[in-house]
């Protein structure tokens, strides 16, 4: 079966793959800075796409999506401003901001546009 993190990591790489199959290049994988992280960081032919890779086992609680807090998103856009300051050349970019649920069946459901930064 393995961990919560080791099942963390195999969806993160099952989102990666699929954004790969789309032609996005990817930038970055767990950018980490204190106080917020980016899963995943996409050239998306010219577009910035940031991607939180939510894992879950069950629906019971909303669903992985769900579990994407207000507090939850504030930290990843705090990452993607630093993320924009590390990387300048990306400034300019058009950013979207995805949420990407995995469940046990290692089925996606992609949400483009899951919340803006503010």
């Amino acid at each position: 079966m393995g961990t919560a993190l080791d099942k963390g990591r195999a969806a993160e790489s099952r989102v990666d793959a699929a954004a790969r199959r789309r032609g996005w290049r990817r930038i970055a994988r767990n950018y980490t800075v204190r106080g917020g992280e980016l899963d995943l960081v996409y050239d998306a032919r010219g577009m910035l796409v940031i991607v939180e890779v939510r894992y879950r086992s069950s629906h019971a609680y909303g669903g992985a999506a769900a579990s994407v807090t207000a507090t939850k998103q504030r930290r990843i856009v705090q990452a993607a401003r630093h993320f924009l300051v590390a990387y300048p050349r990306y400034a300019q970019a058009t950013i979207r901001f995805d949420v990407v649920a995995v469940d046990d069946s290692n089925e996606l459901d992609w949400i483009e546009n899951a919340f803006y930064a503010e």
